[in-house]
């Protein structure tokens, strides 16, 4: 049988069971509170990696090999930073925001949950970052798909549009019926695969190397720099790499994972999953690569592009069925993101912009369609951005992740562990993180030369300073306020 074939076995199997899931999620979504946060019943298990899975995308499987085989360990400082950023963000972050979303008015998004955080009666705090959301990740989303459409074109000569067009309708079609559960419930599965297709492929590849001492030997052979930490960074540009953990703390589709965690006590085991499946699969990345640069460096007209290294190994030393899980594994990484993405954006439109200009209270499945109508609006803008397969989509990740983490990651921790946090100073701060990062980006930062950090660290910074500063000038003790918080800080102890 054709290897083309197999491969396309693999991914009707892997397509067919994610719309399964989304159907089968359906049956249990009722009202809007279920088609956003999944009635706050996740399991340890699936919040972390559903986590994992809404975080990583296809980075995990082709960017970070990618890099580490062209560049050897020092492109390794990204995965470290953002493993630090995402164990603190389940160690600190996690715990409280589930208590604190409940208490407060039962928030089920993180710009809801500001304004009544913060009593906030304008609705300032949700429209700004309701707006900052719906714009970011309709970005985000959009790269997704035509990430999409390059994995479908690369892999199996699809033209790029068709296969734009078949990840966006079905990644649309099972967020669209199955809501939050869905997308949970098919993350845990493209979770399970992303981690299993990362330390399959690197066993098999240094078996058939002939152990872990002839592995290292011949990444040696090419090249003793590619096994230093060191060699070819700069202390800015490590700062910078490690610097993405940041981020962690303003990211609405990981925040919401906590929210809908069955209790605060939870976070603690899905912490130690979670945390366990992300060092699992960097290090079976790292290991790809090394693998790759054994296999393949020695005669680089091998491979022709080193970010395709996971899917050549793949192809290389396993059966086309078995190269075609893993091709779905890059897929199903995209995915992931994606429909996670996509309904966060949705939520933002309609839980946070149209409730904010709408007070007439929603009836459950008034509220379940509105949030269906959001998705698929959501998402027919960005397919249409995606049709124009602008590289410069692609390249608004690393932006839209210093924009969030920037923007929101200090108003959530002032949020959860300052009671003198004011409505004033999130807005004073969200408004200058945000503007910090597009100045800061355009090249226009006022230090310049070697201070050109990534984006997010002096963003952030800024943004802390600057709410402390404003809440300090605008606070007055509001006996409401401080009741949720103290409610908060037990319940995050329960």
């Amino acid at each position: 049988m054709d290897v083309q074939v197999w491969q396309a076995i693999s991914m009707i199997v892997y397509l067919v069971a994610m719309v399964w899931i989304g159907f089968a999620a359906n049956r249990k979504t009722e009202d809007l509170d279920d088609y956003m946060l999944g009635g706050r019943r996740l399991t340890p298990f699936v919040s972390a990696l559903s986590a994992g899975a809404a975080d990583m995308s296809g980075w995990l499987l082709m960017g970070l090999p990618g890099a580490l085989y062209v560049s050897g360990l020092v492109e390794s400082w990204i995965a470290i930073g953002l493993t630090v950023g995402a164990w603190l963000n389940w160690k600190f972050v996690a715990p409280r925001l589930r208590a604190y979303t409940e208490v407060s008015n039962n928030s089920i998004t993180i710009p809801s949950f500001f304004g009544s955080r913060l009593k906030d009666s304008s609705n300032l705090l949700r429209i700004i970052s309701g707006v900052i959301i719906l714009v970011f990740f309709t970005l985000y989303v959009s790269s997704g798909m035509v990430a999409g459409g390059v994995f479908f074109e690369q892999s199996f000569g699809m033209n790029y549009y068709v296969g734009m067009t078949l990840i966006a309708a079905i990644t649309v079609l099972y967020t669209l019926v199955g809501g939050f559960l869905a997308v949970s419930w098919t993350d845990v599965v493209q979770g399970v695969m992303m981690v299993v297709a990362l330390v399959l492929l690197p066993i098999v590849g240094i078996m058939a190397l002939g152990g872990p001492a002839e592995l290292f030997a011949q990444v040696n052979q090419v090249d003793p720099k590619l096994l230093t930490w060191f060699e070819g960074g700069t202390p800015i540009g490590i700062i910078s790499a490690v610097a993405w953990g940041l981020g962690y703390v303003g990211m609405p589709h990981i925040l919401v994972r906590f929210m809908a965690l069955t209790s605060a006590h939870e976070a603690t085991k899905a912490r130690r999953i979670g945390i366990g499946w992300m060092i699992t699969s960097s290090l079976g990345a790292v290991f790809t690569a090394f693998v790759g640069i054994a296999l393949f460096r020695q005669d680089e007209s091998l491979l022709a592009n080193p970010e395709g290294v996971f899917i050549a190994l793949g192809q290389l030393l396993f059966h086309p069925l078995i190269a075609g899980f893993m091709l779905a594994a890059i897929l199903a990484a995209i995915m992931s993101t994606v429909s996670s993405q996509l309904l966060v954006t949705s939520s933002a439109l309609v839980e946070d912009i149209y409730r904010a200009f709408s007070p007439k209270e929603l009836a459950p499945q008034q509220g379940v369609w509105l949030g269906r109508v959001g998705v698929l609006a959501v998402a027919i803008v960005a397919a249409v951005l995606a049709f124009q397969r602008n590289d410069t989509i692609l390249g608004l990740v690393a932006f839209a992740w210093a924009g969030f983490g920037a923007g929101f990651g200090p108003t959530v921790v002032l949020s959860l562990y300052w009671r003198k946090l004011t409505t004033a100073g999130a807005a004073a701060g969200m408004v200058v993180g945000a503007v910090t990062v597009f100045v800061w980006k355009l090249g226009l930062n006022p230090l310049g030369g070697i201070f050109k950090l990534y984006e997010i660290l002096p963003a952030f910074l800024l943004n802390l300073v600057v709410a402390v500063v404003v809440s300090l000038l605008t606070y007055k003790p509001n006996a409401e306020i401080d009741g949720e918080f103290d409610a908060a800080l037990v319940g995050a102890q329960q």
